[in-house]
Order: C-alpha cells, then sequence, then structure tokens
C-alpha cells in the first residue's frame, strides 16, 4: 500500500486495510497554519487531530494570563481535548499548531458510535487508549525524575530541529523553564 500512516497505525496498532479505510471515511486532510488553534481553552470539541507533519502544542492560560505548554506533539502524534471529550465538558487545554502542520481531522462522536458496533474499531480503541497511557506515563516520569538539560535532550533526540522549527519560549515553557535558564542549557551543551 506503501502509505506511511497506514504503515504507522498497522505497525503500532495492528489494524487491517480494512479497518484503516474504515478510518479515512471518518475523517478529511486539513492544513493548520502556525498559530492556528483546533480548540480554545473552555471550548469544547468532538475533533481529534492525527498529526502527520508539523508541530502543536497543548496550552493552560492561568489566571495571570502566563501560559503553560503542557505537551509539544510531533508526527506522529493524536492531538486532542481527549479528558474534554470523554467527560463531555469544556478543554482545560487550548491545542495550537506552532508550525504548519498536516493533520486527519477524525470524527470522534462517529468513531466512539462505531466501537459500539465493529469490533476492529473497538479494539483499534482500547489500543490506542493504552499507547496514549504509555506516552502519558513515560512524559510524567520524565517529568519528575529528569533534571531540565536530560528533559531538552529528549526532545532534541525527539525533534532534532526543534530549535530551528519553534520560539525558545515555546520550548522552555515546555520544559518548565525559564528562556534564560534554556539558553545557559543551550550554551553548555555546545
Amino acid at each position: 500500500m506503501n502509505n506511511p500512516n497506514f504503515d504507522f497505525l498497522r505497525s503500532r496498532f495492528n489494524i487491517s486495510k480494512e479497518t484503516f479505510d474504515i478510518l479515512q471515511g471518518l475523517s478529511r486532510r486539513r492544513i493548520l497554519k502556525a498559530g492556528e488553534k483546533t480548540i480554545q481553552q473552555g471550548g469544547t470539541s468532538t475533533k481529534v487531530h492525527f498529526l502527520v507533519s508539523g508541530l502543536m502544542r497543548a496550552i493552560v492560560t492561568v489566571e495571570s494570563g502566563k501560559q503553560y505548554t503542557k505537551n509539544i506533539y510531533s508526527p506522529i502524534s493524536f492531538v486532542a481535548p481527549f479528558s474534554s471529550m470523554l467527560k463531555n465538558e469544556p478543554s482545560l487545554l487550548c491545542y495550537e499548531a506552532l508550525t504548519e502542520c498536516r493533520v486527519f481531522e477524525i470524527d470522534f462522536t462517529e468513531f466512539i458510535r462505531l466501537t459500539k458496533t465493529d469490533i476492529r474499531i473497538s479494539n483499534l480503541y482500547n489500543r490506542v487508549l493504552e499507547y496514549l497511557y504509555v506516552v502519558y506515563e513515560k512524559k510524567q516520569l520524565e517529568s519528575i525524575s529528569l533534571n531540565a538539560t536530560e528533559r531538552y535532550k529528549i526532545l532534541k533526540k525527539r525533534i532534532p530541529s526543534i530549535d530551528n522549527l519553534i520560539a525558545q519560549y515555546h520550548i522552555a515553557s515546555y520544559l518548565n523553564i525559564t528562556p534564560v535558564q534554556l539558553s545557559r542549557i543551550r550554551k553548555a551543551l555546545k
């Protein structure tokens, strides 16, 4: 088939061509411009974005107006306010394209409806949830057990050109440090 999206889903979640075709029927291709938001903090959405190129982030803005980057997504990732959608509540996070992104936008409501009638889709959903949990747990362990330099090295390994792709303050926010601290880390690593 030679489709990198199918290849990823098949290798990670063991899906068939038929299941992939069903997913394609639930999705549409979109190009997100840098700075475009797929959902605002406090908003609601029924869309999951399957990121195939570019970088996105999940951010929270606190009362003081300060923004914190919870996550930076690189291909291939599932980007969505899952807690919001599962609990049918407003999103605690804003999701934003940091660079131009190519995504497949999937209707989560229709996907969930299919999990009730198609065992292949239900099994895929379970495997995706397991995958998301493992990714989340790994990130949480890194954030409590590694220092900022070690976390930056992991980020650079995952996205080697990140310093040239997005603003340094976004990277610093993701690492939970100041831009000055990030500058010092980068200088020390040269």
